[in-house]
């Protein structure tokens, strides 16, 4: 067998990373195992999700919607589908008051999706009369004509509650600044990091970071999401512990060899050869102590392996250079 088939993709990292790996599949195992028998594993409180009830009881109080935007996703991807998650939540609980909804869908794929899961939301409920399929619209899939349509139906509905989730770029403030101007709850979240501090600045409630992926866990409690969720914490626990311990022994190691340094030119100052030889040999045994670098070191593949390194695409109408090896 070629040995480019037997795990080429894991020489630059080493069996540190294979080990590494196989310990987040067993957390993770282990948590869903545990989540399934009945455990109640802990949640952290997410303060954006729970206002969900208040923002929606709100919206009902006053006989107006609730607007959602799950992003800007196209096509439809991980972040889509979480967003679309926490809008379903959403629906369900409005189902509950009978109060309206709205969601803006940004691409066609994504309009069709949302549709299907607010009407399954319905359905789930017992009230598949309620749902009214106007309720999911497609405004556009350019960018700004897709902020100025969203803001356009704030203004006009006066939504008394707003939902930002997904992936959102400029128009993050437009949506937010809109929703604050007619005095609506908002709560949001964005998965591009330099959004977020304009959502913090104008929305009441944010998700910040991994909030926005444990939402489905938090809200649903379901044993596979909690007992994942769970175990990934574990394994980023890990990880911070590996960091701290590294620093820790390279700080000492560094102020070991500075110290053993500065010992030597101490008492060679005036032997500058004899200075130089025993450098080179403090040098020498310096490397035979203990360092956790060189257990994660990656190992060299070996010669027969084949990787071939595919180049950028060309500028259109360039011709496509070769693939290098």
């Amino acid at each position: 067998m070629d040995s480019q088939m037997l795990g080429a993709n894991y020489w630059d990292v080493g069996w540190f990373g294979l080990l590494f790996t196989l310990m987040i599949i067993v957390f993770i195992v282990f948590n869903v195992k545990r989540a399934g028998k009945g455990d109640n594993l802990f949640i952290r409180r997410i303060s954006g999700l729970n206002a969900i009830d208040e923002a929606v009881g709100r919206a009902t109080e006053m006989g107006r919607p609730v607007l959602m935007v799950p992003g800007l996703s196209d096509p439809v991807n991980a972040t889509a589908v979480q967003a679309i998650n926490i809008c379903a939540h959403v629906a369900k609980t409005a189902a509950k008051f009978s109060n309206p909804i709205i969601m803006c869908a940004y691409s066609a794929s994504m309009f069709t999706l949302a549709q299907e899961v607010i009407r399954d939301t319905y359905q789930s409920e017992g009230y598949p009369e309620r749902f009214d399929p106007d309720s999911v619209r497609f405004i556009s899939d350019r960018q700004f004509a897709f902020a100025a349509g969203v803001s356009g139906i704030i203004h006009r509905e006066q939504t008394a509650a707003a939902f930002f989730l997904g992936e959102f770029y400029a128009e993050s403030l437009i949506f937010a600044e809109t929703a604050n101007s007619i005095g609506a709850i908002q709560v949001a979240s964005s998965t591009e990091a330099t959004q977020t501090p304009f959502f913090i600045a104008a929305c009441d409630y944010v998700l910040i970071g991994d909030e926005f992926y444990a939402a489905s866990a938090y809200l649903t409690r379901d044993p596979i999401m909690v007992g994942s969720l769970v175990g990934q914490d574990w394994s980023k626990m890990v990880a911070i512990a590996f960091i701290a311990l590294g620093c820790l022994n390279a700080s000492v190691t560094q102020y070991n060899l500075a110290k053993e340094t500065a010992e030597v030119v101490e008492i060679y100052k005036d032997d500058q050869e004899g200075l130089t030889k025993q450098i080179e040999v403090m040098t020498e045994e310096h490397k035979k102590d203990f360092s956790i670098s060189r257990l994660i070191k990656a190992e060299k593949p070996p010669k027969d392996l084949k990787i071939v390194r595919k180049p950028a695409p060309a500028e259109p109408g360039a011709p496509a250079p070769e693939a290098t090896k």
